[in-house]
């Protein structure tokens, strides 16, 4: 009979699973480090399109074209992203995805041209959509190992890496030039994706605590609504898992088994795992609620301080506080985020953000005064906090990897949709009109959470 280890050298990337609080906390310091270093570079090179559009003498209309090879690079990724995480690990792919986003940052000021700066952006957009694909999947991996609904935690470094970024590019805009501030922002990234990356190497990915049957087990802790309360940890009866087991055979069955549960088929899997077409269906409802939350985000970031300046007569130093309040909310939306999953559970979390998101939208859209319309969209991003990570997490947790690229995808989306589609609305109504619709699609999403509350459940729940 093969010994536990010559069992896992069988199986090519099967690696011993983290078992103790230590390895389980340096793992979740290696992922955070990763999601604010996607949102320091990428808010870094936001700051620098003035000074670049200048140097390759685009207009804004080749600009505008350029500035889509990031979507466009992005979105094309994604999905590829998650077949990569299935075929060499998602830690690997994190830890190459990083490195191409940070490298990559250099490349926009060494263009003269639009069309220079498009396929360039075209890489940088590579490591973008890949990077969001893989770190997401290996933080639902750790939270299915930690039990404990993490996932706004992570988005929180990435909303602080966004806002430190762009405070940084701010302050040293005026005393570095474009390639520069890059270059060293590509150091610095390089640096951090190696010291984090280390860890992420070094430590194989997570099984869940308590072994492969206390994840998949139904019991008091893992009703509709407990479920969400532990977080994408009890929902991972990981149905593709699980089905792959299957398909093996017994004796695959036998080596999967000793290995963990990450290639175990669950003792009791879930009514989900048993058809795939429904977890298709609850990937594309997750990545749904995904979306409407970032068309949010794209259009705040877009048109809030144009609202208050063009339609409120804010100074300019005034109408830049509305997305600020709105990305500071976020973030401590955010990094509460876990506190409020535990105690409402991930149902009640969602709709209650998408509520008070449409709500925030509202008052902030069209209210005649400007405070009452920088304290809109405070709540507004206090809502919208936490609808994302969980989005994605529970994607994650019905179909891994691919779940989490296909909501991912989903969501990039409607970052795209959002600016495009309120400059349309604003043409032909008025742009508080049209930021009316961020409400809409806030409350969409709180209907649709609402109406998949028991899509998700345990088998035997």
């Amino acid at each position: 009979m093969p010994t536990p280890n010559k069992t896992r050298t069988a199986i090519p990337g099967a690696r011993r699973s983290v078992a103790t609080p230590r390895d389980l906390a340096r793992l979740r310091a290696a992922i955070t480090a990763f999601f604010f270093l996607d949102g320091f570079v990428f808010a870094g090179w936001v700051a620098r399109i003035p000074a670049i559009k200048d140097q390759t003498s685009a207009s804004a209309g080749a600009l505008g074209l350029a500035l889509l090879g990031v979507s466009a690079g992005g979105t094309a990724t994604m999905m590829a992203t998650g077949r990569l995480c299935r075929r060499f690990g998602s830690h690997p792919t994190t830890v190459a995805s990083g490195v191409l986003l940070a490298g990559s940052v250099a490349l926009p000021p060494l263009t003269h041209s639009a069309l220079a700066l498009g396929l360039v952006l075209l890489v940088f957009g590579t490591g973008f959509g890949a990077l969001n694909v893989a770190m997401n999947s290996a933080a639902v991996d750790l939270i299915a190992a930690l039990r404990r609904p993490v996932m706004p935690g992570f988005h929180a470094a990435f909303s602080l890496g966004g806002m430190a970024g762009a405070g940084l590019g701010g302050l040293i805009a005026e005393q570095l030039s474009p390639t520069r501030h890059l270059s060293l922002l590509a150091v610095f990234g390089l640096l951090l994706a190696a010291a984090a990356g280390r860890t992420l190497i070094s430590l194989p990915v997570p099984t869940p605590q308590g072994g492969p049957g206390l994840a998949a087990k139904p019991g008091p802790a893992t009703s509709s609504e407990h479920t969400a309360t532990s977080g994408p940890a009890t929902e991972p009866a990981l149905a593709t898992k699980a089905e792959s087991a299957a398909k093996a055979g017994p004796a695959a069955e036998t080596e999967h088994a000793t290995v963990g549960p990450e290639h175990a088929a669950a003792p009791e899997p879930s009514p989900v795992a048993e058809r795939p077409g429904r977890a298709r269906w609850l990937v594309a409802v997750f990545g749904l609620i995904a979306l409407c939350t970032a068309y949010g985000e794209g259009a705040m970031a877009d048109w809030a301080a144009l609202h208050l300046h063009q339609d409120l007569d804010a100074s300019a130093g005034l109408a830049a506080a509305g997305y600020s309040v709105f990305a500071l909310m976020m973030a401590v939306g955010r990094l509460s985020g876990t506190a409020l999953l535990e105690r409402l559970g991930q149902t009640r979390a969602l709709i209650a953000g998408g509520t008070t998101a449409a709500a925030g939208m509202l008052l902030g859209s069209l209210s005649p005064m400007i405070w009452l319309a920088l304290l809109g969209f405070a709540v507004t991003g206090l809502g919208l906090a936490n609808l994302f990570p969980v989005a994605i997490a529970r994607a994650g947790a019905l179909t891994g990897p691919g779940g989490v690229a296909a909501a991912s995808t989903l969501g990039y989306g409607g970052m795209l949709l959002g600016p495009p589609t309120i400059g349309f609305l604003a043409d032909w109504y008025s742009l508080p009109i049209a930021l009316t619709t961020v409400a809409a699609l806030a409350a969409v999403a709180a209907v649709v959470a609402y109406g998949t509350r028991n899509a998700v459940r345990p088998a035997g729940s």
